[in-house]
């Protein structure tokens, strides 16, 4: 006895849906994605000031960083830095873009022998643009 069988369609995979879904998807990752600036490990505690300012929105402030302990840690840089590396850093810094603005962001524990070395260091750079940072004062 023969039996006849029907030749069977391949299967085909719509694409078309699938690219919706992975639109879709690329869209959300992009949109819940945050963008951050990197910032090192360091805890520091701002001191705070009642008579600080807003200062001029600045793009990109090069930040040193000085936590608890007195030691300086260069924009998101995760070691710590020498003085004469920052001096380093700081004299390079202001010949490739001298209006930069540097910022000084002291833990309210640091030595103020270190926060004086940093501004010692920026001085003597010609670095010219030095704001600081600090906490605002609490209600």
């Amino acid at each position: 006895m023969k039996f006849y069988s029907r030749p069977r369609r391949m299967p085909t995979v719509i694409i078309v849906s699938l690219i919706d879904i992975l639109a879709i998807l690329l869209i959300f990752v992009i949109v819940t994605t945050t963008f951050k600036s990197p910032q090192p490990e360091v805890v520091i505690k701002l001191p705070e000031s009642a008579t600080a300012t807003t200062a001029a929105n600045h793009d990109n402030p090069a930040v040193i960083s000085i936590s608890a302990d007195g030691t300086l840690y260069m924009d998101a840089a995760k070691d710590a830095q020498t003085p004469e590396a920052v001096k380093a850093a700081m004299e390079e810094l202001v010949k490739k873009t001298p209006d930069r603005p540097v910022a000084v962001k002291a833990d309210k524990k640091a030595p103020f022998e270190s926060v004086i070395k940093v501004m010692d260091i920026l001085r003597e750079t010609g670095v010219k643009n030095v704001p600081a940072l600090t906490a605002p004062p609490n209600p």
